[in-house]
């Protein structure tokens, strides 16, 4: 990623020159992760997932020349000179249906009744449809004159047949190594008769909050505790970026309380924290980290979710297990989320675009600057009836207020540079999601 030299940064009144910039703790951060080795995977299990293997056909699709519509298989000689005027009249020696194997061939003079997606017989070499026969009447005269057809209308060789390996050509590749598992790749390789492939595995992510004060849902919470939100919507964004969730419960606000959880936690690829970053005495994730391994940053140049931490511990294996301590607001906590730990889930995976995709809104309520921070400020976004987007903002923009952001379908940014956005201007906004019900 580039980024601007300091000297030609803008200066701001509360410029903090040891905070680091999202693109800089985004850099180190994502220099810590590597693609994951690949597994074997049924074909309905795979999508999401990012191939780690070319895929070829060993059949060509369709496997035989077929008919492109219902109607009549002839040899296109016969019939060169039919029109409504002055039809051809053939003689009918048999049907074919799809899935079947035709059991006449096409003479002079002769034709096969013909389904959408048959075997063409030998000696055809055009399909004539139905509505181009008087099919419609001689099924009104009865079975009598079901041995013959008129067709009013020529057909020229090849016409609405599909000749075999049309789609897909036996020995080509039809999916490369890094194509990202849709539902269209997959249904491409069951075509090519695959029922298993290799994709690059899904990162397994462990999911530790910290705090005395945290209590689990599922019951009353007791005097002093709040409910432990950040785990679940931790969770459940590991989940919608591809990744495996391994919840492990809340350490309590020692290092002995958390190093026990964290022996667990790193037989994973990656460990995610919420709290305990800041500096307050009872914020342990730094500690721990100073002491088992590496930190590699504290503190970002954004809001919300200043505080951050960043380092490596070393797992049972003596690999290097990345550990991303989240702020404990709950916001704060999405919004690093988003900025740092997807990305470093679609790297594992194999994906190749990291970013996530923006528009530029026009802004109905101003994003006020007040410290010189990257602000992330969370907007419900619609598509107005000129087409472009417009962004409001969904109410009190504290790092605590978690229902802000599941009321947002967005994130507004105004850079540090800058000490607003003003209404009627442009900001650029992360799309979280593109809810059906806004556009």
């Amino acid at each position: 990623m580039t980024v601007q030299p300091k000297s030609d940064r803008p200066r701001h009144r509360h410029y903090d020159e040891d905070m680091l910039s999202v693109e800089d703790a985004l850099d180190r951060i994502l220099s810590h992760f590597r693609v994951l080795d690949a597994e074997e995977r049924p074909l309905t299990d795979t999508l999401g997932q990012t191939l780690a293997e070319d895929v070829s056909s060993l059949v060509d699709i369709p496997p035989l020349a077929n008919s492109a519509m219902d109607g009549y298989a002839v040899q296109s000689r016969d019939v060169t000179r039919a029109s409504a005027a002055t039809p051809v009249t053939l003689r009918v020696i048999g049907k074919v249906a799809a899935g079947e194997i035709p059991a006449v061939s096409v003479r002079a003079g002769t034709a096969v009744r013909i389904m959408t997606g048959a075997p063409v017989p030998d000696g055809a070499d055009a399909i004539v449809p139905f509505e181009d026969t008087d099919e419609i009447e001689r099924r009104r005269a009865g079975p009598a004159s079901a041995d013959r057809i008129a067709i009013r209308h020529p057909a020229g060789a090849g016409e609405n047949v599909r000749r075999a390996g049309l789609d897909v050509a036996r020995g080509s590749i039809v999916l490369r190594a890094g194509t990202a598992m849709r539902p269209g790749e997959i249904g491409v390789a069951a075509s090519v008769g695959r029922r298993t492939l290799r994709v690059v595995r899904r990162p397994a992510v462990a999911i530790i909050a910290t705090g005395d004060e945290l209590a689990e849902p599922g019951g009353p919470a007791p005097a002093g505790k709040i409910f432990n939100s950040n785990s679940y919507s931790v969770a459940a964004l590991v989940a919608k970026y591809g990744g495996v969730a391994y919840p492990l419960g809340i350490a309590g606000d020692t290092v002995d309380s958390l190093n026990a959880v964290l022996d667990r936690a790193l037989r994973h690829d990656f460990v995610i924290t919420s709290a305990g970053v800041s500096k307050g005495d009872y914020d342990v994730v730094k500690d721990v980290l100073a002491s088992r391994g590496q930190i590699a940053l504290w503190s970002v140049r954004m809001r919300p979710a200043k505080p951050l931490a960043f380092g490596t511990l070393r797992g049972p294996d003596m690999r290097p297990v990345p550990l991303l301590g989240l702020p404990g607001n709950p916001v704060s906590a999405v919004v690093a989320f988003e900025q740092f730990a997807r990305p470093a889930i679609r790297l594992m995976m194999g994906k190749k675009e990291l970013a996530k995709p923006t528009v530029e809104a026009i802004m109905d309520e101003a994003i006020v600057n007040h410290d010189g921070r990257r602000v992330y400020a969370r907007v419900v976004v619609t598509r107005a009836a000129t087409g472009e987007y417009r962004a409001r903002l969904t109410g009190d923009q504290s790092s605590n207020i978690l229902t802000s952001i599941a009321a947002a379908n967005g994130l507004a940014i105004c850079h540090e540079d800058r000490r607003s956005v003003d209404v009627g201007q442009k900001a650029v906004v992360q799309m979280l999601d593109w809810p059906e019900e806004h556009f």
